[in-house]
């Protein structure tokens, strides 16, 4: 949180569950962050309709700074969209929510996560790649505004209750060599 604090704001950052009252700020962030953004009935219908749609808001001082959502199915965890409103850029929110919907997707069962992204989107894709997601192939002309393709990419995640149980495994060879 030190990037915060060099910005001159607080400690204070939550990640919560996005609701339906927090639809106009998400809007006017998808305004600020696409070309094409989502409208505010589309976000209501995923959080009033869809029952595969996770979406998680990152609050800054109060303030909702960004947002991610995706669909959760079987295994796999679709990226949906996440957006960090310009001001709160560069802080590394955009890693904590990717962070907070891998943890996420894991808790509710899914191994995999996948997203596109433009490949004109070299700071998203550098994100991506850090968190573990890979390049898998192209999207031809995904992108309706302008016709540029999508990198699609995806990413194994981590199996909390495995790493739990080899860190178990460890302490007890440990307590037993004492």
């Amino acid at each position: 949180m030190e990037e915060a604090k060099a910005w001159g704001l607080s400690n204070s950052v939550q990640l919560r569950p996005m609701r339906v009252e927090d639809i106009p700020a998400i809007c006017e962030i998808e305004q600020e962050a696409f070309t094409t953004p989502w409208t505010s009935g589309a976000f209501h219908n995923e959080l009033t309709h869809n029952q595969f749609a996770k979406y998680i808001v990152l609050e800054c001082d109060g303030e909702i700074a960004g947002y991610g959502g995706m669909w959760l199915i079987m295994e796999e965890a679709h990226v949906t969209n996440i957006a960090v409103r310009s001001k709160f850029r560069g802080l590394k929110f955009g890693e904590r929510l990717m962070r907070e919907m891998q943890r996420t997707a894991r808790l509710f069962g899914a191994v995999r996560m996948t997203l596109e992204v433009r490949p004109s989107n070299i700071i998203a894709q550098r994100l991506y790649e850090k968190l573990g997601f890979y390049s898998v192939g192209v999207r031809r002309g995904y992108y309706t505004d302008n016709q540029e393709d999508a990198i699609i990419m995806w990413a194994e995640l981590p199996d909390d209750r495995a790493a739990e149980s080899v860190r178990s495994q460890r302490n007890g060879a440990a307590a037993e060599t004492e």
